[in-house]
């Protein structure tokens, strides 16, 4: 109901986040240290913000979610984190075993001034972490970044902490998947397999987050990217990050700590993307594309042809993280839609340039807006309507209020299952996308029609 009171009349805000269009650094960094095999993330701050750290990706992922808290009080507050973390490092080892921790910064701990780096050399020093083990850290304030950022600087603190270079290399190459979901991850290696490629994925919360039910209980999932394969990663032939907001910086990291060349590529969602990802593997590895991989290609080509018709001219507003809505524009693009409005909550100006650079030429302006919010987007969307609305669960809102069909897409998807068990990367990926695009455009068509135009097959 609230929402039907946003005005139509657009004032620049300098100051003010109304809906915000992301999460918060920490989350990000949580569910990037869920991708190690036998790893407990670890929020240094309050309990507070580690328990809703959890609950979010609780909450989208339909997994319960284990983490650890610093559980700053009212001392830690004024003089510091330092012996609540130590404390924690050595209960952690004692009580649940992990083979790792990452351990990950709040508002609260970064405003005190919290030294990571001379915390867990500290703790290495006096005992507190057992031989063979390892604990990493980043600094992830919530003030700054978003949920993204997070995700991008815990997996260059797995880089920084654990990667090194033996100088003789390995002939495996590095993915950094970036954030998407369990599936897609799973559906990467799948590819990177049928190529024939050797390689290490980090992270990669396939089988941590959308594992079986056995019966049986385990602390920690038989999945995840084993420690001493990101250690080796510094003896790889080379690095495909996904995203250059996710993913980049620990390649370059890498590239800079171990001289493992790197080379940074959209997310491979919809078909220009997948063709780029799948020749740099082929590239990179010296291999060659199976039929197997061709024919799948042609069959995302055969229903992009087939539903084209249905697809063309459409109009969409688009919400979400940065490097999805960088491949999903490009995708749209393809089947003839218009991406008009696309709003990310995550700082970059990068981003803008290259959205208007896609859409250059394509017969529309584009609106678009990094470090925005959803009451913006609501509000471009009154001045100018769509006929599909595709981000995360808070878009409900907006499609409801406008009338508008409306495709989940992205995180966090809270009121619906299937996200962490069905890829939109990949040539499959982007079949799934289309068929889902697809289903909300004809359901709408059909709740729509006059009796004398209610079809039954369109």
């Amino acid at each position: 109901m609230l929402l039907r009171h946003t005005p139509a009349e657009i004032r620049e805000r300098s100051a003010l986040n109304i809906n915000p269009a992301k999460t918060c650094q920490p989350i990000g960094a949580m569910y990037a240290g869920l991708g190690i095999k036998g790893c407990l993330p670890h929020s240094h701050g309050s309990q507070g913000c580690c328990a809703y750290h959890r609950s979010t990706l609780t909450r989208h992922y339909k997994e319960p979610v284990s983490a650890a808290t610093s559980s700053f009080t009212e001392g830690a507050s004024v003089f510091g984190g330092q012996a609540n973390l130590l404390q924690a490092i050595e209960n952690i080892f004692s009580v649940y075993e992990p083979e790792i921790i990452t351990v990950h910064t709040t508002c609260l701990s970064e405003t005190i001034g919290d030294d990571l780096n001379q915390i867990v050399d500290k703790a290495v020093k006096e005992g507190k972490v057992p031989a063979g083990k390892q604990v990493i850290f980043a600094s992830t304030p919530s003030y700054v970044g978003s949920h993204v950022t997070g995700f991008s600087n815990m997996v260059k603190g797995m880089v920084k902490c654990l990667a090194v270079a033996s100088g003789k290399k390995n002939g495996k190459v590095n993915i950094i998947p970036g954030w998407v979901e369990p599936a897609d991850m799973e559906e990467i290696k799948r590819i990177a397999g049928m190529i024939g490629v050797s390689f290490t994925m980090f992270p990669d919360t396939s089988g941590v987050l959308n594992g079986p039910l056995t019966g049986e209980y385990h602390m920690f999932p038989d999945a995840g990217t084993p420690a001493e394969d990101i250690r080796a990663a510094g003896d790889a032939i080379g690095t495909l990050a996904l995203g250059e907001w996710c993913s980049a910086d620990a390649a370059r990291t890498l590239d800079a700590q171990c001289k493992v060349p790197c080379r940074v590529l959209d997310l491979p969602i919809g078909l220009k993307a997948t063709d780029r990802f799948i020749d740099a593997l082929r590239t990179v590895a010296g291999t060659s594309v199976p039929d197997t991989v061709n024919f799948e290609r042609g069959q995302l080509i055969d229903v992009i042809s087939d539903y084209h018709q249905y697809f063309f001219g459409k109009k969409v507003a688009l919400v979400g993280d940065p490097d999805q809505l960088i491949a999903l524009t490009e995708f749209l693009l393809t089947l003839d839609m218009q991406p008009v409005h696309v709003v990310t909550g995550t700082p970059g100006k990068k981003f803008e340039a290259r959205i208007r650079e896609l859409c250059a030429g394509k017969g529309f302006d584009v609106n678009v807006r990094a470090a925005g919010d959803m009451f913006l987007l609501h509000q471009w969307i009154k001045n100018q309507p769509v006929d599909l609305i595709m981000g995360n669960t808070y878009c409900k809102y907006i499609a409801r209020d406008e009338d508008i069909p409306y495709v989940r897409f992205g995180f966090p998807i809270m009121d619906r299952v299937g996200h962490q068990y069905f890829p939109v990367t990949g040539y499959k990926g982007g079949i799934r996308l289309m068929e889902k695009i697809l289903g909300v455009l004809l359901d709408r068509a059909d709740r729509d029609a006059p009796e004398e135009k209610f079809e039954l097959v369109y």
